[in-house]
């Protein structure tokens, strides 16, 4: 196993990995009414509030890396942890959720 990630990562480190094809999971943790608003296109929705019910879905990403997004990166923090706390240890929250993508990355996603 290696050691472990940071805690958080940002959008443009998480786009550069998107573009070069690496091989990670990229979970939208935010609901489903948020998802509906804006989204990025390449980030599976599993909503926070499903998580725990859902976790058999992620078990294929234990030993893989998962990226969290949410809205401003709080709740995208807590999944992190909680993540963790079962198991995946390569898991990571991008600082700043779907509002910094917007700013930085897609202006085409709607910012809310």
């Amino acid at each position: 196993m290696s050691n472990p990630l940071p805690m958080e990562t940002d959008s443009r480190t998480v786009k550069a990995r998107l573009d070069r094809g690496d091989d990670f999971l990229f979970l939208d943790c935010r609901e489903r009414d948020e998802h509906a608003a804006a989204h990025i296109a390449q980030a599976r929705l599993v909503p926070m509030s499903e998580l725990a019910a859902r976790i058999g879905e992620l078990e294929a990403y234990r030993d893989k890396e998962i990226v969290v997004h949410c809205h401003h990166g709080g709740r995208s923090l807590r999944v992190t942890n909680w993540l963790r706390e079962q198991g995946f240890l390569r898991v990571q929250s991008m600082s700043g959720g779907i509002d910094a993508w917007s700013q930085e990355i897609d202006p085409q996603v709607p910012r809310y």
